[in-house]
């Protein structure tokens, strides 16, 4: 007995040995291999994510090439990926003054909240136009297009909401990989025929969580009725600018509901739970695997804040500055708080900046948060942004100014991790009243670590994540297997109204033919009846 215990240890381990050597020599083969991946980003905080995977990607050995437009606010050149340009109708003039406007109409105190409102509106459209005109200038420029076509790439990275590289997979017949947060009007629910019901999945603002009331729930719907309308509206010149280019008409829930993997931008511990599809992966957090050590400078600074610790303050990559009866309540409200702050700033500096005030062009967020001085972070609301909080456990006070970023907000309020506050009616005291309460108040400190324990709690890394389904679509040229047969049926189908109509025709068609009998059976008894009263 004791000898074929031995035997079965021996037995075992060999086995164990035969099968890691199986399982190295996969990972081996796999990590050799290359292929070429081509990369259309969205500019602003979007290229963020998208560019941690390019670099890593291209740090791996694959053919990374970044098409990038001639005019930008932050894409530009990296280590491992090759840059291509192609020439835009607007300069960079133009371009700065959009963005410039858009960031006066939501942190310009003087408007109504109406106004604020309809111009935020009427400048977004500005944007996506602009948008909808790069896209057309790439999809003009014929010499580029065929270099693209020529090079065989095996997948396309990029981030729908910005159209431009799905429709460039869609024309090249290649396989699309989706990094998004989310889609104006659930486009990405549409696309990817994932469920999606008002009863308890929140519309973007309309400031519903999960666990709705009967009159949120009628928002919610009337909202999910609306946002249709308003989609339409904001593609609407996408659409027209992809029919010139593909010579049809092609809607863009078509064009989108191609993509083989859709990269999201969040996990749980942000979003509400709701249903997802299998080609739909988690990579929120992905941009806090990206550090790099502070600055001497910085370095001292942040140490010189003793046991009260730091505070990081940052709207974001469009809004570095902000008017300047604006920035005087931030500037006196940091001035009698004992916490140093690094703020992200390139506005007009007063005279009598408070000496434990540091002002940076470029703030090196992330490393910051991850400081064990760090006590705050006043954010606008943004995906990386939030993450980054949640990665390092830092509470917030939050401030959101377009977008997404109020949901955000609303989503991380709720988790008891950070306090809400409006740019427009932002006081010094209301500032002062929200720096107190998640600095001192220990509940926002523990139930954000508590947080963020769970968020880091995984099996793999999200960048290395994203790169796996990176590879694995360019490996496996898609992935059709994880693509849902919802795609091939109608909305009536879809819903089952067919068999629904069917099953109450059965219904209708055995009630009448039940009565039918009855009323035969009953004029037989009837007339039995008569002719024994006659008789």
């Amino acid at each position: 007995m004791i000898i074929n215990m031995h035997l079965g240890v021996i037995s075992c381990l060999v086995v164990g040995v035969v099968c890691s050597a199986v399982v190295d020599q996969k990972l081996s083969r796999n990590s050799s291999w290359t292929g070429k991946l081509l990369v259309v980003p969205m500019d602003g905080s979007h290229w963020t994510g998208v560019k941690a995977v390019a670099e890593e990607m291209g740090r791996r050995g694959h053919t990374v090439i970044v098409v990038i437009p001639e005019v930008s606010m932050r894409l530009g050149p990296g280590k491992h990926y090759i840059t291509k340009k192609f020439p835009v109708k607007y300069d960079q003039k133009l371009f700065n003054e959009v963005l410039t406007e858009h960031v006066h109409e939501v942190t310009n105190p003087g408007h109504s909240r109406l106004k604020t409102v309809t111009s935020t509106i009427a400048n977004l459209l500005k944007m996506f136009n602009m948008m909808a005109t790069t896209s057309e200038s790439l999809f003009q420029d014929k010499e580029l297009i065929r270099f693209l076509r020529d090079e065989n790439f095996d997948a396309i990275l990029t981030d729908p909401a910005l159209p431009m590289g799905a429709v460039l997979a869609y024309n090249f017949s290649l396989p699309a990989v989706y990094m998004l947060r989310g889609m104006p009007c659930a486009l990405d629910a549409t696309a990817t025929a994932c469920p999606n019901p008002p009863s308890y999945i929140p519309r973007f603002h309309t400031g519903n969580s999960d666990r709705m009331s009967f009159g949120e729930r009628v928002m919610n719907v009337l909202m999910s009725i609306l946002e249709q309308v308003a989609c339409k509206v904001m593609y609407w010149s996408f659409e027209e600018v992809t029919s010139n280019f593909l010579q049809r008409d092609v809607s863009l829930t078509e064009i989108l509901s191609t993509g083989a993997v859709w990269l999201m931008r969040y996990d749980f511990t942000l979003e509400f739970p709701k249903p997802l599809m299998p080609n739909m992966q988690f990579i929120g957090g992905i941009n806090c695997e990206v550090k790099n050590p502070l600055t001497k400078e910085v370095e001292e600074f942040v140490n010189g804040s003793g046991e009260h610790g730091i505070v990081v303050f940052s709207l974001g990559s469009l809004v570095s500055s902000m008017p300047k009866e604006k920035a005087d309540i931030f500037f006196k409200a940091f001035s009698v708080i004992p916490q140093r702050v690094l703020w992200r700033y390139t506005g007009e500096i007063p005279d009598n900046v408070p000496e434990n005030v540091k002002l940076m062009k470029w703030l090196p967020q992330n490393d910051l948060l991850g400081h064990p001085k760090a006590r705050a972070f006043i954010t606008h609301g943004g995906t990386h942004g939030i993450y980054e909080g949640i990665c390092h456990g830092v509470p917030m006070v939050m401030l959101p100014l377009f977008g997404d970023q109020a949901d955000n907000v609303h989503r991380v309020a709720t988790r008891g991790v950070g306090v809400i506050l409006s740019i427009h009616d932002i006081t010094v005291e209301t500032l002062l009243d929200a720096l107190n309460n998640v600095i001192n108040n220990s509940s926002y400190k523990q139930k954000m670590q508590k947080l963020s324990a769970i968020h880091n709690d995984r099996p793999i890394q999200p960048l290395d994540l994203a790169v796996f389904w990176t590879e694995f679509v360019m490996r496996h040229k898609g992935a059709d297997h994880l693509r849902p047969a919802a795609h091939e049926l109608n909305w009536l189908q879809y819903h089952s109204l067919d068999v629904i109509g069917f099953l109450l025709l059965i219904v209708l068609i055995v009630t009448l033919a039940m009565l039918k009998c009855c009323s035969l059976c009953w004029r037989r008894c009837f007339r039995k009846t008569q002719k024994r009263k006659e008789d």
